[in-house]
């Protein structure tokens, strides 16, 4: 039975997920970049970025000529109160605040926002508390720093915890915060979206789960940005993060940690390490990971070299850049096109894997051969119990995006495995997990993880099918032919079934043309009915998905338009929440 998954992660991304979907719809769009499967243009060549020197300030809003009022002075502490007024456009998107880097970079952009949540946080949540601070490396992450510092010791906050060089991937940040006892932690990202001081970037707040923060928290921050007025600062110098170590400012403290030992700490509970080295270390198996100049290079050395075994020239890109290295970190056939190239080529090694700019995304290949994120987690659930450790008991549950194939519903029906289909968006994952229904979950856009931290994790994913792959051939003999990427993905279909996917991404559009076109497509779902034909496909139900949380009973409304024929194929638009002008279907 054909079972097609069409989805968008934006107006600027055409998803179809489909089992048999012979004809691709195309859409026309005089500003669309059409990428993922269909277009793959060379990267520009990697170069090393130059180093920049500017200085943001906090400063009164030029409405007001009021200096700064000084507040309290605790323990030696100058606390400020610098006057502002509001700035339109700070609505979060599914994972923060998403703009144009020069967009953040204008007068107290940066800090309304940080000063909004933490007038929208309950005191308990951080007053004297402990908060974790990491960024992917990306052109102003070093400024937005020692903002995020001096505004958090304003409001009160006992200690921040900060990645070494303002450094720390989105899965670490998640997995420090649980196993610190944090309060919760900023996110300096804008994931797999370009970087550089032409390009996006972003912020997030992750709670003490380390769960992305809810709808009913980023609601209130942007509610705050409609209504500020005054912005509390810390009159403290900057910060050196370029050393380990403690700074002390009154009963105020900035660490400095390295970003990388908690979370391998946890990495090496949750896999079987020296049965993954036991395959790296083999003379007739090749590994190759891309980390694209982001915030995975500062990890790949010290797991998969380190650790595992693998020579350093099986790390390509692996320095982070603030620009990465004028390329575009998403791990996909067409950003990774120089990965692609290596995998399909002659003599190509074994397994390639490709991580994005904060580290959450991966993207799996075998010698030849391409593994859809759909069909991706689908595998990872099914072998779980088997070849990775920490599912030894099985998992709880599944779950996956609304947009990503029907695969992992086959894995959830023939394991008897609670199964959920939420909105595109980590934190909807994430209560599931807290409240112990949800182990193992993944989304198309090549994000997959489980419940050991509350994010998507690229490392995880790529550790996850070494697992995999180390445990087929565990006995096997040198010189024995080796169980491979395909052979794994295959075996599969052949238990469960092929569900066929594709993604089309549309990039830079603007934004009134986009809305005006999903706002097409709902009058168009207003006016369907049961078995209207499309071509040979006959209409079972469209409409604009709406889920309603198991756990606490929030809705979640408008969360993309969907058309589901009687064969179980579907077709999915929705504006992407995590790009600056982009769409998806």
């Amino acid at each position: 039975m054909a079972s097609c998954s069409h989805s968008s992660l934006g107006l600027n991304n055409l998803l179809l997920s489909c089992s048999g979907f012979r004809n691709k719809p195309s859409l026309s769009n005089s500003n669309a970049t059409l990428s993922l499967l269909s277009y793959s243009p060379k990267l520009p060549v990697f170069t090393t970025s130059h180093t920049h020197s500017h200085s943001i300030s906090i400063r009164a809003s030029s409405s007001s000529s009021s200096s700064p009022t000084t507040l309290v002075e605790p323990e030696g502490i100058k606390i400020n109160s610098v006057s502002t007024r509001p700035i339109e456009g700070q609505k979060t998107g599914t994972s923060g605040l998403r703009k144009k880097v020069k967009v953040f970079m204008q007068e107290n952009y940066l800090a309304n926002w940080i000063q909004a949540l933490f007038n929208s946080l309950p005191l308990e949540d951080y007053k004297n508390g402990l908060l974790v601070l990491g960024g992917d490396g990306r052109y102003f992450n070093r400024e937005a720093s020692q903002i995020i510092i001096k505004i958090a010791a304003g409001n009160g906050v006992g200690k921040i915890l900060v990645g070494k060089d303002g450094i720390m991937s989105t899965p670490a940040v998640s997995a420090v915060i649980r196993k610190q006892k944090a309060n919760g932690g900023f996110i300096m990202s804008a994931s797999h979206n370009p970087g550089g001081p032409e390009y996006d970037w972003g912020i997030k707040f992750n709670y003490s789960s380390g769960q992305p923060a809810p709808e009913s928290i980023t609601d209130k921050i942007y509610g705050n940005t409609l209504s500020i007025s005054e912005i509390k600062v810390a009159d403290i110098p900057d910060v050196d993060l370029s050393s380990l170590g403690v700074t002390k400012y009154g009963n105020f403290s900035v660490e400095v940690v390295d970003p990388v030992s908690d979370y391998l700490e946890l990495m090496e509970i949750v896999f079987d390490f020296p049965l993954i080295k036991s395959l790296i270390s083999r003379p007739d198996f090749r590994f190759v990971f891309d980390a694209m100049h982001a915030v995975t290079g500062a990890y790949a050395k010290p797991i998969f070299v380190d650790k595992l075994g693998a020579t350093l020239d099986s790390i390509s890109n692996g320095v982070p850049l603030e620009d990465f290295g004028h390329g575009h970190p998403d791990p996909n056939l067409t950003y990774a096109k120089d990965l692609v190239d290596i995998m399909y080529g002659e003599n190509g090694p074994d397994f390639g894997a490709a991580s994005d700019g904060d580290g959450d995304r991966n993207m799996i290949l075998g010698k030849g051969f391409f593994v859809t994120p759909s069909d991706s987690v689908a595998i990872i659930a099914a072998n779980a119990q088997e070849a990775i450790p920490y599912f030894q008991s099985g998992p709880k549950g599944l779950a996956r995006s609304m947009p990503t194939s029907g695969a992992l519903d086959r894995v959830a029906e023939k394991l008897n495995l609670p199964f959920f289909e939420v909105p595109t968006g980590w934190k909807f994952f994430g209560n599931l997990m807290d409240a112990e229904k949800l182990s193992v979950c993944g989304e198309e856009s090549f994000g997959s993880g489980s419940d050991h931290i509350r994010e998507k994790d690229g490392i995880w994913a790529v550790l996850a099918w070494l697992s995999i792959i180390a445990h087929r051939n565990k006995d096997k003999k040198p010189g024995e032919k080796l169980v491979s990427v395909s052979d794994v993905v295959k075996a599969h279909w052949a238990t469960y079934g092929r569900n066929f996917f594709s993604r089309y991404d549309y990039e830079e559009c603007e934004s009134e043309g986009a809305n005006k076109m999903i706002e097409y497509l709902r009058d168009l779902i207003s006016k369907s009915k049961a078995a209207d034909k499309y071509g040979s496909y006959s209409l079972q139900f469209a409409d604009d998905f709406t889920y309603t949380d198991p756990v606490d009973g929030s809705v979640a409304s408008k969360q993309g338009v969907r058309f589901v024929f009687k064969d179980g194929s579907r077709i999915i638009f929705r504006l992407s929440g995590t790009g600056s002008g982009r769409c998806n279907s």
